[in-house]
């Protein structure tokens, strides 16, 4: 059974395959509901821009200056989400970029809102990048919403059989024996799949 993890990273290691060699970038992040509150709008889409400026064989200048500028300032203030999404834009605008975000249904909504918009900013500006989005079906309108461009949506919905066969999978890979009885396990095998139905939409901008 696939995760939307499982799913992205599927994605994001064919998107590295295709690269290699064709001077195109790929980014990710993977939101964590346990780590919401550090999950910043700023700091996801720093993460973004530093594994682009990565693959660069020469930092642009402006990038390089910007940064200077900022740890000059009181504190090392690090950069703005305003001026890292003009960074991108930049970036993204040079070469084809792939950015690849990894349940978003898992992000706060207040920040969520922000990033679809910066990721919305980056598109406007650079047409020829490409972003792959899952998440939960419950944050498909706003995705489409807030994307200005039209976005193929896939549904996935995990078969009751494969769950099953992806748990006993599992079960059989404990390493401590005894520490589960047959009623236990048989608990788990019931009650799992009964609770998962539809869990992922994936969302990507079109070539």
């Amino acid at each position: 059974m696939l995760t939307s993890c499982d799913v992205s990273s599927l994605v994001i290691d064919k998107l590295c395959d295709q690269a290699t060699g064709r001077r195109a970038a790929v980014s990710c992040f993977y939101f964590d509901f346990a780590a919401q509150k550090e999950q910043s709008p700023t700091s996801m889409m720093g993460s973004l821009l530093k594994q682009v400026v990565s693959g660069l064989e020469e930092i642009p200048e402006g990038i390089t200056q910007a940064y200077e500028d900022h740890q000059r300032v009181i504190d090392g203030r690090g950069l703005k989400l305003i001026d890292i999404v003009k960074m991108l834009q930049t970036t993204a605008s040079e070469k084809p970029t792939f950015i690849c975000i990894d349940a978003l249904d898992e992000c706060v909504a207040g920040y969520r809102v922000k990033v679809l918009d910066s990721v919305n900013q980056i598109l406007q500006r650079s047409p020829g990048t490409r972003v792959f989005v899952t998440g939960r079906p419950q944050i498909q309108a706003e995705v489409e919403k807030r994307l200005s461009t039209r976005a193929t949506v896939l549904h996935i919905t995990p078969r009751r059989h494969d769950i099953i066969g992806y748990l006993h999978t599992r079960l059989g890979e404990d390493t401590k024996l005894g520490a589960m009885d047959d009623s236990l396990k048989a608990d788990i095998l019931k009650k799992i799949p009964e609770d998962v139905s539809e869990m992922y939409v994936e969302a990507s901008t079109p070539e």
